[in-house]
């Protein structure tokens, strides 16, 4: 089984990519987020042609979270299990995130895949960061209430955290700044502390690799980046997980792509191959 996630940014506007990528790289599960669509506008009639069930949660303009599956999706729920709460600041993004579009998961071919997409911070010490951390709690306190380390679980996406110095390009440039401070890194810990496992440096451990570039001045060329999408796995999932790779191609070309790039990893026995374009 290969499972993947994705930080499309915009669904609507990269949909002839994500299509290509279903094609290329042929994944089971395909987490995605920032798909920016109400669910009534989530194309479920694109995934059902390439094989594909899809679910979406969505609030329009901002956020957005999806799961497509080939091998089966039940079990849905969205938002923790819980209605999303009335946003008292409709027209401001990230600091109400437990009023936005963040979590959605299933069960696809006996695997329980959530589909996360963590608030961005902006500036540390600001109300979005503090918001930032809260989600994370929220999403700590709901492992711990509802899902079990021993069990065949996927906590996959934009998790808007480099855990470590190797995951940034240049640590002296990005000390001081979200994604990478003390505290962020600490709440990404407290996950690995409840039982899930960094399927990417399970296999990869050298520096370089990242998922996220800046569509600004070349960096993306100069490999300037960030690894802050992820696939965070049980243990019993990482014993499977026998191949683990960032689609580095797929962040070129037109029409324009995400700034992040395609993360998945295989179960069991490695699966459809192409080339992730990394020298």
């Amino acid at each position: 089984m290969r499972i993947a996630t994705w930080n499309v940014n915009s669904l609507r506007a990269r949909l002839d990519k994500v299509t290509w990528w279903l094609e290329r790289a042929r994944p089971d599960v395909l987490l995605m987020q920032e798909t920016k669509l109400t669910d009534a506008d989530a194309p479920a009639n694109v995934f059902r042609d390439a094989g594909y069930e899809l679910v979406h949660h969505g609030e329009g303009r901002w956020n957005g979270v999806a799961i497509a599956s080939r091998v089966g999706l039940t079990d849905v729920i969205a938002n923790f299990g819980e209605p999303l709460r009335r946003a008292e600041t409709p027209d401001v993004g990230d600091d109400e995130p437990l009023a936005e579009a963040r979590m959605i998961a299933a069960s696809c071919g006996g695997v329980r895949v959530v589909s996360i997409y963590a608030p961005n911070g902006r500036t540390v010490g600001s109300t979005f960061y503090r918001a930032k951390l809260a989600w994370f709690d929220r999403l700590r306190g709901w492992l711990a209430a509802a899902a079990d380390p021993r069990a065949a679980l996927v906590v996959g996406g934009d998790f808007n955290v480099a855990p470590s110095d190797a995951d940034v390009w240049d640590p002296d440039l990005c000390h001081g700044g979200t994604h990478v401070s003390p505290a962020e890194r600490l709440a990404f810990e407290a996950l690995g502390e409840w039982g899930l496992v960094d399927a990417y440096r399970h296999h990869h451990p050298e520096p370089g690799r990242y998922t996220w570039w800046d569509y600004r001045a070349g960096s993306f060329h100069k490999n300037f980046g960030m690894r802050i999408d992820h696939l965070l796995v049980t243990e019993s999932v990482a014993a499977r997980t026998v191949w683990a790779e960032i689609d580095r191609e797929a962040r070129k070309g037109k029409p324009i792509p995400s700034d992040h790039a395609p993360l998945a990893i295989d179960l069991d026995q490695p699966g459809h191959a192409f080339n992730p374009g990394w020298k």
